[in-house]
């Protein structure tokens, strides 16, 4: 757990027990009148366990100040922010190979997996050398420990998904993404390639948003939606999970626009053809 949303929840504990200090009553005393446990008490004030909405709720109305629920339910909003965020400094603090097996985890437990990718090949398309040079060039900038191959062998580990029957995969990818090279232009070649042989593959819809479509909504960022449960979205400094709903209706349809204006099968080859051959490679 993060130690921003620890010491959130610790003073959302701490304001618990105020509360209940200044009302007279006794923890065992609050516990009989919500119908719990007196360790339920003890861990709700100090902040070792998250209250649900309902527990601030009859706590406020317990100590007599149901004028006081408001700002406990605020504080437990700001809780949900904090645990939404994701600072990559922490996550990423030993190397890149812990989130990539967090990554592993969640498309396991995922049956349909949709996501745009703006400026580089989403990771489970990524050939060995590409996401190698990816993860080099992350670790130098964040300056964080280069554990390149363990985040290597567990990225091609999560691609061994795209072969369960079970499962779906439906990416958008700018065209931006088949130009901006963050590697050599042999390994980008090979990527290319590889993103060539997946366009029509079964399970696995890939669609190309060429520089000239015509958007109904633009594409600010990459995001990925995990079945109907997870929106993930990375920004620089940190991700975000969001499990809300109405965020998640909200970049399903960001996702089903976008997707209006794509380029599949043979006009997908083509551009990744034509992105390619700009390499002058053999």
């Amino acid at each position: 757990m993060s130690t921003d949303y620890q010491t959130a929840r610790e003073a959302l504990g701490a304001r618990l027990r105020e509360l209940r200090t200044e009302s007279g009553l006794e923890g065992k005393d609050l516990a009989a009148k919500l119908g719990c446990q007196p360790s339920k008490v003890s861990r709700l004030q100090n902040g070792k366990q998250t209250p649900a909405s309902a527990d601030l709720t009859a706590w406020a109305q317990a100590c007599g100040r149901p004028d006081c629920e408001a700002e406990l339910q605020g504080l437990r909003a700001g809780l949900e922010m904090k645990q939404r965020h994701r600072s990559w400094r922490r996550q990423l603090a030993g190397g890149h190979r812990g989130r990539q097996e967090i990554a592993v985890r969640q498309t396991d437990a995922t049956k349909a997996i949709r996501g745009l990718e703006v400026s580089r090949v989403p990771g489970l398309f990524q050939t060995p050398e590409y996401a190698r040079f990816i993860f080099d060039a992350n670790a130098e900038f964040r300056g964080i420990p280069a554990t390149t191959e363990a985040a290597v062998e567990a990225r091609m580990r999560r691609q061994e998904s795209l072969y369960d029957p079970a499962k779906t995969f439906r990416f958008l990818v700018c065209e931006a993404a088949l130009y901006h090279r963050s590697c050599p232009a042999d390994v980008m070649a090979e990527q290319l390639d590889r993103l060539y042989n997946l366009v029509g593959q079964r399970r696995i819809e890939l669609g190309i948003l060429p520089f000239g479509a015509q958007l109904r909504r633009t594409a600010p960022h990459a995001f990925w939606i995990y079945d109907r449960r997870l929106v993930i979205i990375e920004t620089i400094s940190e991700e975000l999970w969001l499990t809300g709903e109405d965020d998640i209706q909200l970049y399903e349809r960001a996702w089903d626009w976008l997707a209006d204006s794509a380029e599949y099968g043979a006009p997908a080859r083509r551009l990744i053809g034509r992105a390619r051959a700009s390499l002058d490679l053999p």
